[in-house]
């Protein structure tokens, strides 16, 4: 059970593990009475509550009893794009927040906007308006640093090239264009085999379940051999995905929003079979022998202050990932563990589109590095409420031994 303290730790570390490690690091905010949880407005690795299972199955059954009729799905379909140029120009300046932690989850963009990296391109796919290839483009300071950002929003892609960021760079070059990860063909001015990191932010999830092998074909095709894609999206039985009411649900897990948009919400064995034509690793679904460490406040350093992704920034949309924990900084301090129980799954819960990939029949494009879950507790002090936030977060790399084989 949960220990006597609450713990707030330095913030030095991904909250999601890489499934090599022997001792994974973990998040660095930790309840450990209950007594304190309105005392932070987030903390880490909160196991679900002994009721959720209930909860989950209260709201799916709901959900299912008014789906969105059959007659009606096929336009949500027809023209995504249009949904989402709707939404980037109802929000065009009072919804976005530059994603300051992506230099904590994901280092490898940091390094490649070192001045010594030599000559490196990320693609951001799904860039929507710049929110993570402006943090990085600010603290750039690798002049061969080629980014290119990419959304199927033509309006996304006009807020991008509108920004003084883009128009006169700091260093380094960037590139913005209109293109959709699930079309028969590389963006125009990429040559296969060409890029060495792919960032895919709360993108899969808005693509149609049969568009995902389409466009991690497009993924594979772009990458250099070796190259990484770094994945962070909404996970199966998150708060927003319970909320959703009737009128939603437009196939399991699969739902339209009320600005027409959609949404999916991931398993692990999903992504894993997604990319590596396997189930996920045990360790992924481990969510046991979490650290927690004891820290006074004065070794508390804010993320603002030491990140070099901290750009000013709108405040964050209510179904955007909430930041890591803005704490940064080592501690010796000593450690107790407690455990967090993981939510049992089952083949059900993996997609029809994916079963067969359990077979073995599809080859394995990419390795895993880091693939996990980000369970966090976020909490409305004000309106005393407790909601509970689930994301996917991975690493996967692309193998070279079947960099020439055509991909699925």
């Amino acid at each position: 059970m949960m220990q006597a303290s609450s713990s707030k730790t330095s913030r030095i570390a991904s909250s999601v593990h890489d499934v090599t490690a022997e001792k994974p690091p973990f998040g660095s905010r930790f309840l450990t009475d209950e007594a304190n949880v309105w005392s932070q407005n987030a903390w880490d690795h909160v196991p679900p509550p002994d009721d959720q299972q209930e909860a989950i199955a209260s709201a799916l059954a709901r959900q299912k009893l008014a789906p969105v009729p059959e007659t009606e799905r096929s336009k949500y379909n027809e023209k995504p794009a249009k949904h989402w140029d709707n939404f980037y120009k109802m929000n065009a300046n009072n919804f976005f927040r530059n994603r300051k932690w992506l230099h904590l989850e994901f280092p490898e963009l940091v390094k490649a906007a070192e001045l010594e990296a030599g000559l490196m391109t990320i693609a951001e796919i799904g860039c929507g308006a710049g929110n993570a290839v402006f943090p990085l483009l600010s603290a750039n300071t690798n002049p061969q640093l080629q980014l290119r950002a990419y959304d199927y929003s033509s309006h996304a892609v006009k807020l991008v090239q509108t920004n003084p960021l883009y128009i006169s760079p700091p260093a380094g070059s960037i590139k913005a264009a209109v293109w959709d990860l699930s079309s028969d063909q590389l963006p125009s001015e990429v040559e296969p085999e060409s890029v060495d990191i792919i960032i895919l932010i709360f993108v899969l999830s808005a693509l149609h379940p049969s568009e995902w092998r389409r466009a991690v074909s497009n993924v594979h095709k772009m990458l250099k051999p070796g190259g990484m894609v770094l994945l962070r999206d909404y996970g199966r039985y998150d708060l927003t995905q319970l909320r959703f009411k009737g009128g939603r649900l437009l196939e399991d897990n699969f739902y339209i929003r009320g600005d027409k948009t959609r949404v999916y919400f991931f398993d692990l064995d999903e992504l894993a079979l997604l990319f590596t034509g396997s189930h996920a690793p045990k360790s992924a679904h481990s969510h046991s022998a979490v650290q927690v460490v004891e820290e006074t406040d004065d070794g508390a350093q804010s993320d603002s202050a030491s990140s070099p992704f901290a750009t000013p920034s709108p405040s964050t949309p209510p179904d955007a990932p909430a930041s890591p924990s803005a704490n940064d900084g080592p501690s010796d301090s000593p450690s107790t563990t407690t455990t967090v129980p993981p939510i049992p799954l089952s083949t059900s819960s993996i997609h029809p589109s994916l079963l067969h990939a359990s077979s073995g029949s599809n080859p394995q494009l990419f390795s895993i590095e880091q693939l996990g879950v980000d369970r966090r507790l976020i909490v409305n002090r004000k309106r005393q409420l407790k909601m509970y936030r689930v994301w996917m977060q991975a690493k996967f790399r692309k193998l070279p031994s079947v960099s020439k084989q055509e991909s699925p």
